[in-house]
């Protein structure tokens, strides 16, 4: 049983609702709320002009042709790395590519997979599934069942939307199940329990979803019965987010268990016993739980003090998950923080736990493992500077195996596979999508507006001229506990860097660079502090003559969206150009549209009077005026975005445009809320983003 509520709360945040994007629109004084209407005639074709303008204006040179092509070439390379999952004697992925669009779900052995070019075994190839059944399948994943791994439930897309739908199949048959266990496309999926049961969290009918649009009833659902004859195993209130519940197959350590996410950030965990009936896990309801077979983690997100002793926000304590079920509160703290370091991820392996630590924004990778005296800790094999490193256990049940992924800004991603005790071998490596060999990292700390230290970094050209002229494109994001760690993009190489312009991204509050305490920094009415932050960073770049204001772009999505456009409201003066994606943007009807009551927890709630006064402070369709100068802006979104509503950028670009300001727009009718439903729609994007910024920044 994997990270509980808030590991539910984010999986849901994967899953849509089709009835949500019908919903009509409330009467108002807000002229454009027509445009909430998503697949209305009047409103797409309005998105459809809009589309056309921006057509015409950034993607009818032949530079964009050739940045295009060059993008999707970098999507669609095959010497890109197969990442795989372990499901018996199988590793398993899924691979996009120019000769296979929607994509293929394929296996292969370990030691085929050690090849340069392994003999993969295709389960499922989703072009011809779609040609065959007239459907836009995207793929979102599958589950299949052990022991024997002889049946999957794989979740499928309609043009890339969050919602999905729901089907057995059969891994010997290559085959969906005739009459097997089906679903609708709808939020939440099945899971399974045994060949002949599964939980089902789903769209029931009326008063089964709760105002956030996912499901607040889970059941237990029988082969051979009609869905309407489930069982109901929990109800959570209509204000909850979501409910759900799975089933630890572990041998030996068989267990139910039943979560609860009552806001983003708050839930409970209930084990349910043979007779159905359902124990509370004690813990803070802000705590992220994990339980590996006798043991239990609880990573802390405020100070809790239990068993004599208070301990940390941020701290990851562990304990014996029976004993503590008897009564028990004996915890031992296997990380607790400091100033510059924070808990990035735990993996269980069979007997081992990895620790992978940030601090200052890079990672150490930390092996735990329990011992008669306690806990030993030994260092695992790390990283080269300015570089992400994850490991995770190949098969948490079987062995001590784990891969390792590196990945930096410069460093094109390398996995690697060993086993606990013994030095790793690189699998592997992907190659390098443009010349960095004249570049270099570096990390630099902006101060922010109350004194707070706000660390960014930085790639550009060895020995820049420090003369304030580079085009510059500053990224952020700022919410949700999210970290920015650095990460190889051949795309912005390509792109951007490739071009001569410096990449920042910035550790802003309200992500997780620093823990639970650099996101509850900036959580409502505190809101303003990340923008401050990105402000602090936009002022730096400046006053070390990186860039100047002219020459400086920013972009982000979803979130990070509402960061950008916050920016272009409360400091254009800042910024040569914006690239706003799948945003938030109408804080006042966030909460109403698709998602957005499941974020509450992080801006507040806009229908209570004193949250709406600090929530206006930070909503940028009503801070926008026609008086002010701002910067060139590109909105983009998706029709199938089911979790950001697309109303919020319609919207914006709408009101920006009837007062003369310099904005344009593009939607994507795929995508969801990526923004794209396949490779040639992402390059496509990512197109129009580069070479608007490329244009407006020179």
């Amino acid at each position: 049983m994997k990270r509980t509520w808030i590991a539910l709360a984010t999986a849901l945040s994967l899953a849509g609702a089709a009835a949500a994007q019908k919903a009509a629109p409330v009467a108002g004084d807000d002229p454009y709320l027509w445009l909430e209407d998503v697949t209305g005639e009047k409103s797409l074709a309005w998105a459809k002009e809009r589309n056309a303008e921006s057509m015409k204006e950034l993607a009818s040179t032949a530079e964009f042709a050739t940045l295009k092509a060059d993008l999707l070439a970098i999507l669609d390379s095959k010497a890109r790395i197969p990442y795989v999952q372990k499901h018996g004697a199988h590793f398993y992925n899924f691979w996009r590519d120019g000769k296979n669009p929607k994509g293929l779900w394929r296996r292969t052995t370990l030691d085929e997979y050690r090849k340069a070019e392994p003999a993969w075994e295709v389960v499922i190839d989703l072009d011809v599934l779609a040609a065959a059944e007239k459907e836009s399948w995207v793929w979102k994943g599958s589950q299949l069942l052990k022991p024997d791994h002889k049946r999957a439930l794989v979740f499928l897309s309609r043009g890339g939307a969050d919602a999905t739908v729901t089907r057995e199949f059969d891994m010997e048959k290559r085959a969906f199940v005739d009459g097997g266990f089906f679903l609708p496309e709808a939020k939440g999926r099945a899971s399974w329990i045994d060949l002949d049961t599964v939980y089902v969290s789903t769209d029931f009918g009326p008063g089964s979803l709760t105002t956030s649009g996912y499901p607040r009833i889970v059941k237990l659902w029988k082969r051979g019965t009609p869905l309407t004859a489930a069982t109901t195993v929990f109800e959570g209130q209509p204000t909850d987010v979501s409910v759900g519940a799975s089933y630890d197959d572990t041998k030996g350590y068989e267990r139910h268990f039943v979560q609860r996410g009552i806001a983003f950030y708050k839930g409970q965990t209930f084990l349910r016993k043979a007779d159905g009936t359902l124990v509370r896990i004690e813990i803070p309801e802000d705590a992220n739980l994990d339980v590996h077979r006798e043991w239990m983690t609880v990573e802390l997100r405020t100070a809790w003090t239990v068993g004599g002793k208070t301990w940390p926000a941020g701290a990851l304590l562990v304990a014996k998950f029976d004993d503590f079920m008897a009564g028990q509160r004996a915890f031992s703290a296997l990380f607790e923080p400091t100033p510059n370091s924070s808990l990035a991820g735990a993996s269980w392996t069979r007997n081992h736990l990895i620790l992978n630590v940030l601090e200052d924004v890079k990672n150490v990778l930390t092996v735990v493992t329990p011992v008669p005296s306690g806990w030993k800790r030994e260092p695992l094999a790390g990283a080269p500077p300015f570089s992400t490193a994850s490991a995770y256990a190949v098969d948490d049940e079987e062995s001590d195996e784990y891969f390792m992924n590196v990945s930096g800004y410069l460093n094109p991603a390398s996995l690697l596979h060993g086993k606990l005790g013994a030095a790793p071998e690189k699998l592997k490596e992907q190659p390098a999508f443009f010349d960095a060999s004249g570049l270099e990292v570096s990390q630099h700390f902006a101060t922010s507006k109350d004194g707070t230290l706000v660390p960014y970094f930085q790639v550009a050209q060895k020995g820049l001229a420090l003369d304030g002229a580079r085009p510059t494109l500053l990224y952020g994001y700022g919410g949700f506990e999210v970290s920015m760690t650095p990460g190889y993009s051949g795309s912005a190489g390509r792109g951007w860097l490739s071009q001569g312009g410096v990449y920042v991204v910035a550790n802003i509050r309200g992500g997780g660079e620093y823990g639970p305490r650099w996101h509850q920094a900036a959580l409502k009415q505190n809101r303003l502090r990340a923008y401050e932050d990105f402000a602090a960073v936009a002022e730096d770049l400046v006053r070390r003559k990186v860039t100047a204001p002219k020459h400086l772009g920013i972009q982000g999505g979803s979130n990070g969206g509402l960061l950008t456009g916050n920016m272009t409201v409360l400091y254009p003066q800042l910024f040569g150009a914006v690239v706003c994606q799948v945003p938030l943007l109408d804080m006042q009807r966030y909460s109403k549209l698709l998602a957005g009551a499941s974020w509450m927890a992080e801006y507040g709630d806009p229908d209570k009077p004193e949250e709406w006064k600090y929530i206006q402070t930070f909503s940028p369709y009503h801070l926008v005026k026609k008086d002010a100068k701002y910067p060139p802006v590109l909105f983009t979104t998706s029709t199938r975005d089911d979790r950001v509503h697309p109303g919020h950028a319609r919207k914006m670009t709408a009101r920006m445009k009837e007062m003369g300001h310099d904005v344009r727009y593009y939607e994507n009718i795929e995508g969801g809320h990526g923004g794209a439903a396949n490779n040639q729609q992402a390059a496509h994007m990512q197109a129009l983003a580069y070479s608007f910024l490329w244009s407006k920044l020179r």
